[in-house]
């Protein structure tokens, strides 16, 4: 097995231009370590600054869904498409913010059964009627989403955030991406 971090060209930090050093470098701070995706993107920096600028639009604002439940959309999302590297990574922010240290293993595995409330059940289903086939994606999956009290910008939220990965997901197959280490293990004890 190899240990390549990608089956593509990766950038150390300390080699991005200043912006980019900066604000991996405060990620990389507060984890302990680089996130292998910004290692990856680095090689070509106007893709990973626009990566990270849509990826804080819709994960870091303000209003809307929780932090858990942004996660929640990304490990459901990731999951249904199969990507390693970011059910990995994001299973690990969703045990800490969510601090359930089973609940990102449970929907990971899977996600259209995994008990969850009725608020969180909508909004997997949402995400995954668009992450599944979104040419069939429509008003009843968004009437669904109201129904179980989803408001259009937590909608909006879920879509956008499925969407984002959606790309990030096929990033992480096109270069073979693999989940740093560190990630295995956060989040896994009961608070």
């Amino acid at each position: 097995m190899s240990d390549a971090v990608s089956r593509f060209p990766v950038t150390e930090v300390e080699d991005l231009p200043e912006d980019l050093r900066e604000r991996v470098g405060v990620i990389a701070e507060k984890s302990g370590f680089t996130p292998n995706i910004f290692r990856a993107l680095g090689h070509r920096p106007a893709e990973l600054r626009a990566f990270l600028d849509y990826h804080d639009a819709v994960m870091e604002r303000e209003g809307g869904l929780t932090k858990a439940e942004r996660e929640l959309v990304v490990v459901a999302t990731s999951g249904a498409n199969h990507c390693t590297y970011c059910i990995v990574a994001h299973g690990a922010i969703l045990r800490i913010r969510s601090k359930d240290p089973e609940l990102s293993d449970q929907v990971a595995a899977n996600p259209w059964q995994v008990e969850l409330d009725e608020r969180g059940r909508a909004i997997v289903d949402l995400a995954l009627a668009l992450a599944q086939d979104s040419a069939l994606f429509g008003e009843a999956d968004l009437e669904a989403a109201r129904d179980a009290g989803l408001t259009e910008d937590e909608i909006w939220d879920v879509g956008a955030i499925t969407a984002l990965f959606a790309m990030s997901n096929r990033l992480a197959h096109l270069t073979a991406l693999k989940p740093n280490p560190e990630f295995f293990l956060m989040g896994r004890q009961k608070r």
